[in-house]
């Protein structure tokens, strides 16, 4: 099932979408998913990001060939941090390239969209607190990055955490292939099975260390092939089972 969130006659809606056809559903999906009578053509709506996180928990170095792209040792547990509510934006939306930055990177990867409140849950239970996944760009200020010495400010622009289009809670995330193209052009490619944290393990660590809510992300690290994008290119998460997130970079204030 493909739950998305969109806006429509200055509202904003849950739905599953179907095709080209969105049906509505009564509430958000995390408690329980009640479809409605209420039926929208997608080309008549604007998709948002698929959920309102309180907080994103992202990933570093969690592909063997990432780490080995940037010469860096596979560390020892999970490397997390966080990137602010703020910095969300959905497919279509524009990455703002912000003028203190020289290099801005794309970043694909997967993301679990956890369903209900979670703390410390064991790695055996962990996919019980999961409502589905979605595409996710980790969207890095490298230069700055390298500057800093720690990745808050590289990580938590404004427009830095595209989301979408949607979330599939259907979905065997331990093998699922990702592929990110800038202007068309295959950059990235990589599948969740050469992930060095799989997933439950991943949800077990983060809430181990904080509470995670409903709507919450964890984006789970990004393959080989990261790389600089500029305004005017159009960049897209592809993850088949769950479609397209596509985005377009723009100067900041365009």
């Amino acid at each position: 099932m493909k739950i998305v969130r969109f806006a429509v006659e200055r509202k904003v809606r849950y739905g599953i979408l179907s095709g080209q056809s969105i049906q509505e559903i009564q509430d958000g999906p995390f408690r329980s998913i009640k479809p409605t009578d209420q039926y929208h053509r997608v080309g008549k709506v604007k998709l948002l990001s698929p959920c309102t996180p309180s907080k994103i928990v992202a990933l570093g170095l969690n592909y063997y060939n990432h780490a080995q792209e940037i010469n860096s040792p596979v560390p020892d547990a999970p490397l997390i941090f966080l990137k602010p509510s703020t910095a969300v934006i959905g497919p279509e939306d524009n990455i703002l390239y912000p003028p203190t930055s020289s290099r801005v990177d794309y970043e694909g990867e997967l993301a679990v969209v956890i369903k209900k409140p979670v703390w410390r849950v064991s790695v055996k239970d962990a996919l019980d607190y999961v409502l589905g996944y979605t595409c996710f760009n980790d969207i890095t200020a490298r230069d700055l990055q390298g500057r800093d010495g720690q990745w808050t400010r590289a990580k938590g622009f404004d427009t830095f955490a595209a989301v979408g289009p949607c979330i599939e809670t259907e979905l065997n995330a331990g093998s699922v292939a990702l592929e990110t193209y800038l202007n068309g052009e295959l950059k990235q490619q990589g599948n969740t099975s050469d992930l060095i944290y799989a997933i439950p393990e991943l949800i077990n660590f983060v809430s181990n260390v904080m509470s995670l809510l409903p709507g919450d992300i964890i984006a789970t690290g990004t393959p080989s092939g990261i790389g600089p994008m500029y305004p005017g290119d159009t960049v897209e998460v592809r993850i088949e089972p769950i479609g397209t997130l596509r985005n377009h970079v723009v100067k900041n204030g365009a």
